[in-house]
This record gives structure tokens, sequence and C-alpha cells, in this order.
């Protein structure tokens, strides 16, 4: 009973104190969220970016020729052999007809050119290989030449290999980006929350004197700081979801997307993510800056 009674006083004097100090609460709260919305727009560029990535990775692949003296078995048996290699997401046939159509395709209003070609079609045969992962492009081509009835293949090497790279320099970033911004909302939430605790450095001094514990003292303010945590997760959070959809609708709307295969990930799908992240951040950093702050006047 003493210890649910010594409990709820600790949560109680936490609200007590977050809510008696709006002034320093309300700045708390403004530099997280402040914070928080710095990191969540890179958070969900990089979503967008990886999600970009991937629809991206299904659309380029390697164009596996086949030899013109390849049977109907052979060919057949290379789509078994090209699927059972490690990273090939998908594999699609194009016979000799298909790529002399998609030529066709491509000279527009000349295409009676290309009609002598219907009887003596010089056009290969192929199977265009997506990847489950751009970065196993050289591994999967490896592979494949080691096939008997592949003649060459063709990738646009230079596009994966940037498109890999991107996508490698979007995460780092964002790791580079939390860390910063994480110690400097530490830092100023520290130097904020212990205005708090100088204002009250009477009270903790007498407290000190009558045998009150660390721990005892301590913990209203840490309360303070996860409850400006989890305010400030909120918030952001509703902050964010209006900008991401108001910025998300006129994107898509745009005759660019409209003439692109690619698609954006709406806030309902990383919402749950997002304030996962959010109230990880703020209860941390609320938790962090009131022990830092506390330090110095728990020294009597």
């Amino acid at each position: 009973m003493k210890y649910s009674n010594g409990l709820g006083y600790l949560i109680g004097e936490g609200f007590r104190s977050t809510f008696k100090q709006k002034k320093m609460t309300s700045t708390s709260i403004g530099i997280m969220c402040a914070t928080l919305f710095i990191f969540g727009v890179f958070f969900l560029l990089g979503r967008n970016v990886n999600f970009v990535m991937k629809q991206v990775e299904s659309q380029q692949g390697i164009r596996v020729i086949i030899k013109d003296d390849a049977t109907d078995s052979q060919i057949k048996d290379l789509q078994s052999k090209l699927q059972s290699i490690e990273g090939v997401n998908t594999v699609k046939f194009y016979s000799k007809e298909d790529a002399l159509a998609s030529v066709k395709q491509r000279f527009g209003s000349h295409q009676e050119l290309l009609d002598t070609y219907v009887e003596d079609n010089p056009f290969p045969a192929s199977y265009f290989v997506t990847l489950t992962d751009l970065s196993l492009n050289e591994q999967v081509q490896n592979e494949i030449m080691k096939i008997d009835i592949v003649d060459e293949i063709s990738t646009r090497n230079d596009t994966i290999s940037n498109l890999s790279k991107i996508a490698n320099t979007i995460q780092s970033g964002t790791l580079i980006l939390l860390i910063i911004l994480v110690f400097i909302s530490l830092f100023i939430i520290a130097y904020t929350i212990k205005l708090t605790v100088y204002a009250r450095r009477k009270e903790i001094s007498i407290m000190k004197y009558v045998g009150a514990t660390n721990a005892f003292i301590r913990w209203p303010f840490i309360i303070e700081g996860i409850i400006i945590g989890i305010i400030s997760a909120f918030l952001t959070l509703g902050i964010v979801a209006l900008v991401y959809n108001a910025v998300i609708n006129n994107i898509l709307s745009s005759s660019v997307m409209q003439t692109i295969s690619v698609s954006l990930l709406s806030f309902k799908n990383l919402a749950t993510e997002l304030l996962g992240v959010y109230l990880l951040m703020g209860i941390g950093i609320g938790v962090l800056g009131s022990s830092i702050s506390m330090r110095k006047y728990l020294k009597v």
C-alpha cells in the first residue's frame, strides 16, 4: 500500500510540475516537436525512396540473350535454371516474335520498314530477369553466363549501381541525421528542464536534508520528461500527417507522377511505425534530459 501511495505521489508530482511550469513545458514541447518533425521528414523521405527503389528494382533487370541454335526444350529448361539462381526475382520469356514486335513499336509510323524481317527474323529470343536485390546484380550475371545456351547478357549496370548508391546514401544520411538531432534535442531539453530544477533547488535541498532519496526526488522530473515526450510524439504525428498528406496528394496528382509507373506510400502505412519511433525518441530524450539536468542539484 505504501509503495502504491508513493508511486501515485511521484506520478502526481510529475504531472503537477509539468502543467505548473507552463512556459517551460511549452518550450520543451516546442523544441521536441521541431526535432521530431525534422526527423520525421527525413524518415518519410527515406521510406518512400526505399519504396520507390523496390519498384524500380522490379523494373530493372538483366536481358538474357539465347543462342539461335537452342532447342525449345533447352529454352524451357533455361527458365528453371534462371529461377534457381539466388537473387533472381522474376523470369519472363520473350520470343523472337516478341523481340521484333518491340523493335517495330520503337519505329512508330515507320514499322513497315521491318516487314522484311517477318520471314527471316534476326532478333534473338531472350529472358528478362529481375532481381530481389540490386546489389546481387554482378553475382547473378556471373551465374547466368555459366549456362551453355546463353549467348550474352544485356543490363544497365550503371543505372543499377547508381540506384544502389542512392539507397545506401539515404539510409546512412537518415541514421546520421537521427544521431545529430538526438544530441541537439537532448542538450536543449536538458537545459530547459534544468531551469525548472533550478527554480525548485531550495525545495530539493530541503528534501535531501530531511532524508529523501535521490530516486524519490528524481522520479517526478523523469515522469515530467516522459509526459513531455509523449505529448510531443502525438502532437508531431498529427502535424506530420497533415503536411505529408497534403504534399503527397499534390505529388500524385502531378503530370509527372501520372506518366511514370511508381507510387508512394500512404501515411496510413507509415503511421504506426512513425509513432513508435516518435514515442521511443520522445520518451528517451525526455528521460535522459531530466536525468542529466538533476545531477548537480542532487549533490548536497
